[in-house]
């Protein structure tokens, strides 16, 4: 895979506070910002911040954050996004007084899924790869481990805007940093290949 330069990105939403370098990337979330559509709740909220770059076609995209989350919904991770009603945002976020690796899934309607992810949940690894109409996403908290979070089926693009994203639904002034971000061809390893 190779390096993607965070100043090559275009924000959605650019929080008040941020600073972007070639291979790092610092944002403090601004206030009430989220990704969420209709399920449940019954709103729409499309106000969280995302640095996305646009690649072609079927991939593999990774990417760590580190971040401490201490208030209910503090999120950090990576999105895929073709338009406001067509994206994927997953990574670490703080329900029930814990971490937990939590996926949205958003076709016109958002669905969520969570999961636990063992390790130091403060300091995250996220490969999403993008194959034949399908995401594929992994997660480790030490590089070498990728057990498989979510598979789920994803409608195919030519292009699809990929990067990091975080949200603070319920305040202001989460912290989340960003680096080695990458990208390369889909992965064509085994689905309970977890290297």
């Amino acid at each position: 895979m190779q390096m993607i330069s965070f100043q090559e990105c275009t924000w959605l939403n650019k929080p008040n506070l941020s600073s972007v370098s070639e291979n790092s990337l610092n944002i403090v979330t601004d206030e009430k910002t989220d990704f969420w559509r209709e399920t449940h709740y019954g709103f729409v909220r499309d106000n969280g911040h995302f640095l996305g770059k646009a690649i072609k076609g079927d991939c593999t995209v990774q990417i760590r954050f580190r971040a401490v989350y201490s208030s209910l919904y503090d999120q950090a991770g990576l999105m895929v996004r073709m338009d406001e009603k067509n994206w994927i945002k997953t990574g670490i976020e703080y329900t029930d007084k814990k971490h937990a690796l939590s996926t949205v899934v958003t076709v016109e309607k958002s669905d969520w899924s969570v999961g636990e992810l063992q390790g130091n949940c403060e300091d995250v690894r996220l490969r999403l790869t993008i194959s034949k109409g399908a995401v594929r996403i992994q997660a480790s908290t030490d590089g070498e481990h990728w057990p498989l979070f979510r598979l789920c089926p994803f409608p195919k693009r030519e292009e699809y805007y990929i990067g990091p994203m975080c949200c603070s639904p319920e305040r202001t002034g989460f912290k989340a940093q960003f680096s080695e971000f990458m990208a390369g061809p889909p992965t064509l390893k085994d689905l309970h290949d977890l290297t």
